[in-house]
């Protein structure tokens, strides 16, 4: 008889060509609101998953917690039980101005400032999204703010402030903590990617108050949320 993955204890029986991954377990709770036939799986540490069907198109759901190396077990072992494309919705802060809280920020690459990735590859192999999830999602999502997003390990740094006008000035658009570890081991293992991401803190905003705003139900943050979800949700039914 066939084990489950070691972390989130799912089978090949479970799965699907298609997931969408996020960091917050109660973030599926939003996903399940998109699909029919909804069936809980698994729920082991971070790890919640569900199975569901969204017009006609059955997939996976699952939660990696937060940060590089949790993602990176996700899609090690999402890989090896069958799946071949798993979209990233989840949270960002803006580094640049204009983007307001609820846009959608969907990274063309990632700078991997996390330590993680570099246990992969080396440090000049660069981060990068499906070319073809890519362009199904400016089809559907023309208004998102596309550009590089920087991917880091921590939030309560000393300099945070010094580093994101570091990186804002080369244009990078947001950052997160997982995309650079998805765009990296996905393309490694031959998984399509991409990272579809919810700006919750304007560029030069309070950290604090944007997740705040994600956990307490801004008005503008949860309509983004429900907004990234959908764009995913498209672009893996087309």
């Amino acid at each position: 008889m066939e084990e489950g993955q070691a972390h989130i204890q799912l089978k090949k029986t479970d799965a699907r060509l298609d997931a969408i991954i996020v960091g917050d377990p109660a973030r599926i709770d939003q996903v399940a609101k998109f699909l029919t036939d909804v069936k809980n799986l698994k729920y082991n540490r971070e790890f919640r998953s569900i199975c569901g069907t969204y017009k006609g198109k059955e997939l996976l759901v699952l939660s990696t917690g937060v940060g590089a190396p949790s993602a990176a077990i996700a899609i090690e072992e999402l890989r090896n039980i069958g799946v071949k494309r798993i979209i990233r919705v989840g949270s960002a802060g803006a580094l640049q101005l204009g983007i307001d809280l609820g846009s959608p920020i969907i990274g063309e690459g990632a700078v991997r400032d996390d330590g993680l990735t570099k246990m992969y590859v080396p440090e000049q192999y660069p981060a990068v999204p499906s070319t073809d999830l890519l362009n199904k999602a400016k089809e559907i999502a023309s208004d998102g703010f596309y550009g590089i997003i920087r991917s880091h390990d921590g939030f309560y740094m000393d300099n945070h402030e010094e580093t994101q006008a570091y990186w804002s000035k080369f244009g990078i658009v947001g950052e997160d903590m997982e995309s650079g570890a998805l765009f990296t081991v996905g393309r490694l293992r031959g998984i399509e990617t991409l990272s579809i991401l919810n700006n919750v803190v304007a560029y030069g905003g309070d950290l604090q108050a944007g997740v705040n705003d994600l956990v307490s139900g801004n008005d503008k943050v949860n309509k983004g949320e429900l907004r990234t979800i959908e764009i995913a949700l498209e672009i893996l039914n087309r």
